[in-house]
């Protein structure tokens, strides 16, 4: 694809009360990255990426993340720690007080939409101020026609500014920073932090409220790929769990890697229009679709060069959360268009630091939808200042910070897709075996492929109750054998060589599971509330 070809196009934006005309519209990915070097604002890497640094923020600040509280959404959304709300009148003063700091700034402007079913089509226009942030814009939704340009009509703005700080007294935010989602003005605004993520996750916050409540559409924080023989593969898993990694494979066609929607026709569609992926201790050896994809185009965030460009992805002084973002088309394999059918099986991953869940274990359906309201995983030390050991950590609908209404509603969605298709339900372990973090091992990526690879050939689901050992702590139904994968694998008290150690780390972790499902149980169903550990600790 030509990405280098000039753009003469113009635009307006005093509709957005921007009066200046210093506007940098629809340019290519090369014009941005040779403005961002010879602005200083970033490096090449000997690779061609384009190398930034997002400053004081290198992920997203979940505590600075506001919904506009009105008549569209207080009744709708699940207010509270994940979704706070933020009065109009504050939104409408911070917003001109946004636009009269960008007035003064050079932009750049993209059109550009999400979903890549036409059906439910988003139409967006993301205004940056920095030439990088436009770049990721580019990379991350879907790249309209010069045809479909022509006489295109955002129905949501992102308005972008990372060197503007709040002043949180007079603005009502919690400091400087803020993401703030106005369903009524249908405006994303995001100010005081250069982390592009914020960019993508507020349109993906928006189409969470918007698929379910108007159009009968479940979303999903997932990736998603599809076989030779058309059935489609989901992924669910909170960051680091192997989303990406794990959907980005050679023998079959990638949709997307985060972020989709699963429609009435039972397909499933790509939000985006590329790949953000976690590149810490990325190698070409173990995933080589990833490492090939980052080149001219691409941004790396937050890593380590040397002096020649290289770049050391073991290296996380800046940042565990180092990152690269590219346009699809960097995958040679991907679905044209981003769109699977027949959804056969669901993956659910989960990296246990404690490394007590089974490598992988098939979930009833009760089964699935407890796991998906509590989307389980685990923070190990060094993710967050003061994380000495591991720590459980639950995410619902594995993806609570992007999730503007109650939990249960994705999971009775959820819910009734499997009831309907048939489709297979499998918890997969990324984590650690042998013992918890800083005693065990983490869990072989050759060992999870060749899991996966089985389930998807067919041959873990062709085998008969007796092939499959109900867990004594979780009551899921882990095989005892697997293509691929050593025997003693499968069993995770096994790998420990300790039954005392390993149940008593075991019955923690249910435990952390039952406080976890409090919050829910009055909302929940017996039947899903079945789907947990059913034995206690002593």
């Amino acid at each position: 694809m030509n990405t280098s070809k000039k753009t003469t196009k113009t635009i307006s934006l005093k509709n957005y009360g921007i009066s200046h005309d210093n506007i940098k519209y629809q340019l290519t990915p090369s014009q941005l990255h040779d403005i961002t070097l010879q602005k200083g604002m970033g490096k090449e890497a000997s690779s061609g990426a384009l190398a930034v640094n997002t400053g004081e923020f290198t992920g997203r600040s979940p505590m600075d993340r506001f919904i506009v509280k009105d008549k569209v959404t207080q009744d709708e959304v699940w207010w509270g720690d994940i979704n706070i709300p933020f009065e109009p009148l504050k939104f409408d003063a911070l917003y001109d007080k946004v636009i009269a700091y960008l007035n003064e700034k050079e932009l750049y402007v993209r059109d550009c939409y999400a979903c890549a079913d036409h059906n439910y089509r988003t139409d967006i226009r993301v205004i940056n101020e920095y030439p990088w942030s436009n770049l990721f814009a580019y990379n991350m939704f879907i790249r309209p026609t010069d045809e479909e340009l022509k006489n295109f009509e955002p129905e949501w703005t992102v308005v972008n500014a990372p060197g503007f700080m709040a002043d949180a007294k007079v603005d009502g935010t919690r400091q400087h920073n803020f993401a703030i989602l106005n369903f009524t003005r249908k405006i994303a605004l995001i100010g005081g932090t250069g982390y592009t993520g914020e960019i993508k996750k507020g349109i993906f916050s928006a189409l969470n409220f918007i698929l379910p409540t108007q159009k009968n559409t479940l979303p999903m924080h997932c990736s998603s790929n599809v076989g030779k023989n058309g059935e489609t593969a989901i992924f669910f898993g909170l960051s680091g769990t192997g989303k990406t990694t794990l959907s980005t494979d050679a023998s079959r066609k990638l949709i997307g890697d985060d972020e989709h929607g699963w429609n009435n026709e039972n397909a499933v569609f790509n939000f985006e229009g590329g790949c953000y992926a976690k590149v810490i201790n990325l190698s070409e050896e173990q995933e080589p679709e990833i490492f090939g994809a980052i080149k001219r185009g691409a941004i790396l965030e937050n890593v380590i060069m040397d002096d020649k460009g290289d770049v050391d992805f073991a290296d996380t002084s800046i940042t565990q959360n180092t990152r690269v973002s590219y346009p699809i088309y960097h995958i040679d394999n991907v679905q044209r268009p981003s769109i699977g059918k027949n959804p056969k099986n669901i993956f659910f991953l989960t990296a246990d630091a404690f490394g007590v869940l089974p490598p992988i274990s098939k979930l009833t359906p009760s089964q699935a939808a407890y796991h998906f309201i509590s989307g389980y995983t685990a923070k190990v030390a060094g993710t967050e200042a003061g994380v000495k050991e591991p720590i459980p950590s639950f995410s619902a609908c594995f993806g609570a910070p992007f999730m503007p209404l109650h939990p249960t509603k994705y999971a009775e969605m959820l819910s009734k897709k499997m009831k309907e298709t048939g489709v297979n339900v499998w918890l997969v372990n990324t984590g650690w075996t042998g013992g918890p973090y800083g005693v065990g091992t983490r869990m072989k990526l050759k060992y999870t492929r060749a899991m996966i690879n089985a389930v998807l050939n067919g041959d873990l689901g062709l085998y008969s109750y007796d092939d499959y050992h109900i867990h004594s702590v979780f009551g899921v139904a882990q095989p005892r054998t697997c293509p691929g994968v050593p025997t003693d694998v499968l069993s995770p008290r096994t790998t420990w060589n300790n039954d005392e150690a390993y149940y008593t780390t075991a019955f923690k972790l249910t435990n952390a599971f039952r406080e976890n499902f409090k919050k829910f149980e009055s909302y929940a169903s017996e039947e899903i509330r079945r789907g947990g550990p059913q034995r206690y600790a002593f």
